[in-house]
């Protein structure tokens, strides 16, 4: 796979370097690269805890991403997925430890608790008072004596970091820390593995299935579990966090584990705040990259115990700008539409003849989706069947609120669904040319002459013609041989499909934006739909005639 990286050897040491030229003269690192890779706060107090955590690198914005005031004092970074040395643990902490003494916060692992445990006992040989925490948040195999340490260390990163900032003692700290640790559960799911750099990629989930309780350096999970979408997927960790959480409020952090989109992040926050234990969370941690597994397409859920002391550190400010915040989960505010903007919906009628037309229609065009996504992807972005679909579907909801019997008004009821559920350029030009058909209608003209009079007006409203590589290369020409039958019309409307895909420049639409070589030889999208949609319609008003 490729990555923007010059070579794995130079890997970690480049992107901490890169961290620390936009850190403000806040942040420094330790002499000692490559084989100490240790990243210190400048503004430190001695006179406090300093918390010093680390681990192996690949899990960005942890550690270092978390260096700063309210937060950590220093992080001890390894090589990818690897822990880091004893003498590097070390030197983070006799670099940042005064006499308060040092918290060391230690996710669990066999390599981290070996080397920060015996760095600590190092330390304490030279007079320095350290004390050590273990995370173990994963749910995700409950019959293992040592749970393993995953995102929930966020959580005692951030809690530790503001009682440290408020001069508490280690103590204190620790027993805060311990507070946490006991209080929160994570597990996590992903839809693929990570890519390790330097290393092949393991392709070990397949299609169609999600890895769940999977761990943050790419190993497997639990079980490999059918993948129906986002709302099954949460759900199906809700259950496994549920038995592990008390009664009361809780703090979510939702974390993305590396290439989860913004997009699909935010529908995940919607989803868990609508599951069953949404009830009891009260405040939200994210969503966001902070315990990540390089760019592993997955994500994980974290419950804490809230209480109002480790909400109020929680919601202490922090210089970090990895740490996204607390926020309370809130209502959904629902304000009216702007007066002019409220549509105006025509009285609905029946028409069994023009139902039955309007369903096959937006049918043909749901069971295109498939092919008009394919086809796209070659000269677009791959959407043209999802945006005719989601139309299609609307339309069939709104089947009993159009007025059927009136084609003037079903042509503008038409063009006002679809502006209003159609995405993208051709959602607003498929509703002009609804509209422009129903005022051509209102008119006096019949249904060929309607549709013409439509597809002039998308003509200079969008500004293509026929050669112009659009779904007006079908669309015209079938139009022109409706009058003769839908027979024609649909082997005209396929002649104008084809011949698209010997047009080697688009003149409009985001295809005018591709190269020849993507476009060669393949149709265009918007003229393959219409080209079925005539097509198919004539073969199903043949089998009936039949």
């Amino acid at each position: 796979m490729k990555q923007f990286i010059n070579d794995k050897e130079t890997l970690i040491t480049q992107s901490i370097d890169g961290a620390l030229r936009l850190s403000g003269d806040t942040l420094a690192r330790l002499d000692g690269y490559p084989h100490i890779k240790v990243v210190v706060r400048t503004d430190w107090d001695r006179s406090k805890v300093a918390l010093v955590s680390g681990g192996g690198s690949g899990h960005e914005p942890s550690h270092a991403g978390f260096v700063g005031r309210g937060m950590l004092t220093a992080a001890v970074c390894g090589d990818v997925f690897a822990s880091p040395s004893v003498d590097a643990v070390l030197a983070g902490i006799l670099a940042v430890t005064g006499p308060a003494g040092c918290l060391l916060i230690v996710k669990n692992y066999t390599g981290d608790r070996l080397n920060f445990g015996l760095a600590a006992e190092r330390a304490r040989s030279f007079g320095i008072k350290v004390s050590m925490v273990v995370v173990d948040d994963d749910v995700a195999l409950p019959h293992l004596p040592h749970a393993r340490g995953v995102a929930g260390t966020v959580f005692v990163h951030k809690v530790a970091g503001a009682l440290a900032q408020a001069g508490a003692d280690l103590e204190t700290i620790t027993k805060a820390a311990l507070q946490v640790i006991d209080g929160v559960v994570t597990i996590g799911m992903s839809l693929d593995t990570c890519t390790v750099p330097g290393s092949p990629k393991e392709d070990r989930i397949p299609d169609g299935k999600a890895e769940l309780g999977l761990g943050i350096h790419g190993e497997a999970g639990i079980e490999q579990v059918d993948f129906k979408g986002a709302h099954q997927a949460l759900a199906m960790m809700v259950d496994r966090l549920a038995p592990s959480i008390g009664a009361g409020p809780h703090v979510a952090l939702l974390n993305n584990l590396g290439s989860a989109t913004a997009l699909e992040m935010s529908l995940l926050v919607d989803e868990l705040i609508g599951s069953r234990l949404g009830a009891q969370i009260s405040h939200l941690v994210g969503p966001a990259p902070l315990m990540t597994s390089l760019d592993m397409h997955g994500f994980s859920i974290s419950l804490l115990a809230l209480d109002a002391d480790i909400l109020s550190h929680l919601e202490a400010d922090v210089a970090p700008h990895a740490w996204p915040g607390c926020h309370k989960i809130s209502e959904i505010a629902v304000l009216p539409l702007p007066d002019g903007l409220t549509p105006i919906q025509p009285l609905p009628s029946k028409n069994t003849k023009a139902e039955k037309l309007i369903r096959r229609c937006c049918e043909i065009l749901i069971a295109a989706e498939g092919d008009l996504n394919a086809l796209d992807a070659k000269s677009g972005d791959g959407d043209t069947g999802s945006t005719l679909a989601t139309a299609a579907r609307a339309l069939i909801k709104s089947l009993d609120r159009l007025p059927l019997a009136d084609w003037t008004q079903l042509y503008r009821a038409i063009g006002l669904e679809l502006s209003q559920t159609m995405g993208g350029s051709s959602g607003v030009l498929l509703a002009i040319f609804f509209t422009a058909a129903g005022d051509a209608s209102a008119s006096g003209h019949d249904a060929v002459t309607s549709l013409k009079a439509g597809l002039m007006r998308i003509q200079q409203v969008g500004g293509a013609s026929l050669g112009d590589r659009t779904m007006i290369d079908a669309l015209s020409p079938a139009l022109d041989s409706l009058s003769q039958g839908l027979e024609p019309a649909a082997a005209a409307a396929r002649k104008g499909a084809d011949t698209t895909a010997k047009m080697l420049r688009a003149k409009a639409g985001r295809a005018s934006y591709v190269s020849e070589s993507h476009l060669a030889g393949h149709n265009d999208p918007g003229a393959e739909a219409v080209a079925r949609l005539f097509e198919e319609l004539f073969q199903t008003i043949a089998a009936l005639q039949s």
